[in-house]
């Protein structure tokens, strides 16, 4: 048996097992030239991101760890990839010529150096406008079932398109004329939207271009995906920061992964195998984070109203991303009343480095997460069932952290990392403390719960 490690704080190890030939950061976070709304500048972001890719798969190929009958399946007739159509939908990625003030592009949010976000709660776009919903990570996204938070696009090409016009994120008017103004003069995009689709500039083909682009951004090669599939001789090792191999895990991630798949109950909602690396169950959850400050019931009868006058898809984007009607987060599209308060369940790959986390991102760590969780979420009348008290120890806490931080892409190595020793930090400083009464059910979180107001006019 092998000796438990000793941890000076409460069994806190760094658990994920980087290969040495991966371990080098592609580019250091200090210093990194930023330009608008804190985003790093375009022309660094794709250096970063030509560095990600050195060993990308040829146009054509199923990308590692993906079933290929899965991904022929998730491409739409007639947006097949080439390498033209990536070539255009990389240069629309990075350009500011599609918002409305020149500051924003595609990467602002989805910043290449940000695990593909923007390490903000929530986004900031144009006139320094801040949305109500944090940008979730484009890494992946190629195998989601649906797009947003509230699933209201369902696929790729159609949410590249939406934001460009929202009215805070990049402004520009529904309108075609004016979307391509800032570029259909440029000889070279002429050149390129004819080579990729045989057609002038337009709107829809900036979508389809963008998508196209975007399923390049396949990273899932992580330590515990290479100890799942056994690619080689798989070991569980005591070295706290590097294991051997690109194939270790940590005696914590390993710890980690037993709690994720028994006490912690998280593959409920967040299924991890060989065919499904994900974790996500590609649905819908209220596990209690919209109901922080909310009055469900008023913003019910809010959003209805509104609805009612307009239903358009702008109207539910406005609705989703600049009012407090956002925290009724699925009901928006469904208007049924299970899905009040409910959003898509998140990818854990690469979840070390795309923090914060929610869908309004008000947990800065990991830890934060598991201690939500573990307490039974926040009581409300919606409350998904299989939220409960989950009675983990603060050893049983930090090794569930432990493997979550394993399902890095290890070329995102010292990234995730630093990533750890930071988020640590703020754990050990800022942490509430635990109410183990809540935790171990000794006290029922809805025994103090007044629904009085809850129970009032709900939704029909």
């Amino acid at each position: 048996m092998r000796q438990k490690i000793r941890k000076k704080w409460g069994g806190v190890a760094i658990i994920f097992a980087m290969g040495m030939a991966f371990s080098t950061l592609l580019f250091a976070q200090t210093g990194v030239p930023k330009g608008s709304h804190g985003a790093a500048l375009e022309e660094y972001q794709m250096k970063f991101l030509d560095k990600l890719q050195e060993n990308k798969v040829d146009v054509g190929e199923i990308p590692f760890g993906v079933d290929e009958e899965y991904w022929n399946a998730m491409i739409p007739e007639g947006n097949e990839t080439t390498q033209a159509r990536i070539d255009l939908g990389r240069k629309l990625y990075f350009d500011l010529r599609l918002s409305k003030d020149g500051t924003v592009s595609c990467a602002t949010c989805h910043d290449t150096t940000r695990g593909f976000g923007d390490a903000l709660p929530t986004s900031e776009g144009i006139g320094m406008q801040f949305g109500k919903r944090n940008a979730p990570t484009t890494m992946n996204i190629a195998l989601l079932h649906t797009m947003f938070w509230d699933g209201r696009s369902p696929t790729i090409e159609h949410q590249a398109m939406q934001p460009i016009i929202n009215p805070i994120e990049m402004g520009m008017p529904e309108d075609e004329a004016v979307i391509i103004a800032g570029i259909k003069d440029d000889p070279e995009y002429q050149e390129m939207f004819q080579a990729a689709y045989g057609r002038d500039i337009n709107y829809k083909d900036i979508g389809n271009a963008l998508a196209v682009f975007e399923r390049t951004f396949i990273f899932m090669d992580s330590p515990f995906f290479r100890f799942l599939q056994k690619e080689s001789n798989s070991n569980i090792t005591d070295q706290p920061l590097l294991g051997r191999s690109v194939q270790d895990l940590s005696e914590d991630a390993y710890a980690g992964w037993l709690i994720f798949n028994r006490e912690g109950r998280c593959n409920s909602c967040h299924q991890i195998s060989p065919s499904n690396p994900l974790g996500t169950d590609n649905k819908f959850h209220n596990i209690g984070i919209a109901a922080h400050n909310q009055d469900f019931t008023k913003l019910t009868h809010l959003a209805l109203e509104a609805l009612a006058k307009d239903s358009s898809e702008a109207k539910i984007d406005e609705l989703a991303l600049s009012t407090d009607m956002s925290e009724l987060g699925r009901f928006l599209i469904t208007k049924n009343i299970n899905d009040m308060g409910a959003f898509r369940t998140p990818m854990l790959l690469n979840i070390g480095i795309t923090g914060p986390y929610m869908h309004d991102g008000s947990f800065k760590t990991l830890w934060d997460v598991v201690d939500h969780y573990n307490k039974g979420g926040i009581p409300n009348l919606y409350l998904d069932g299989g939220i409960e008290p989950l009675n983990l120890t603060e050893e049983q806490v930090n090794q569930l952290v432990a493997f979550l931080f394993s399902l890095t892409d290890v070329r995102f190595s010292d990234q995730n990392i630093n990533e750890y020793r930071k988020q640590a930090d703020l754990a050990k400083q800022s942490r509430p403390e635990r109410d183990v009464d809540i935790s171990t059910r000794k006290t029922l979180s809805f025994e103090n719960f007044d629904a009085t107001s809850a129970t009032k006019g709900n939704a029909q």
